[in-house]
């Protein structure tokens, strides 16, 4: 069990870096037009980090999946918008608004909901 939860908690953590590295090598690429944005989006080492993140967070997912049912391990996918949003605001000075918070508290509270529905029989 104790190897799950760090399972687990290795998708939001992965799916922040892979969003991070995106947003490095696009902002690496913004001076580029056309195709060649995407040359150098496609070259960029950044860019390879989102992909090795990626596959590491899919093989990870997988094994979630493989130990709990979907509709429970779905819902702690949410934690990814509270790290995305605090390594925005950390990493690339991206305000958090009033309205941010409440939508992220939101959508914790949905998630909560759906993974414990079953629990309460509500």
């Amino acid at each position: 069990m104790k190897l799950l939860r760090l399972s687990w908690l290795a998708v939001p953590v992965l799916n922040t870096a892979q969003q991070m590295f995106l947003k490095l090598g696009a902002d690496q690429a913004d001076t580029a037009h056309g195709s060649a944005f995407f040359e150098h989006v496609f070259l960029s080492h950044w860019f390879l980090a989102a992909v090795i993140a990626e596959i590491v967070c899919f093989i990870v997912w997988m094994s979630v999946l493989a130990d709990l049912p979907l509709s429970k391990a779905f819902p702690l996918s949410a934690v990814s918008y509270v790290l995305i949003m605090a390594m925005a605001w950390f990493m690339f000075d991206e305000p958090v608004r009033l309205l941010t918070l409440i939508g992220t508290a939101t959508i914790l509270a949905g998630a909560w909901c759906i993974a414990t529905a079953s629990k309460s029989g509500a």
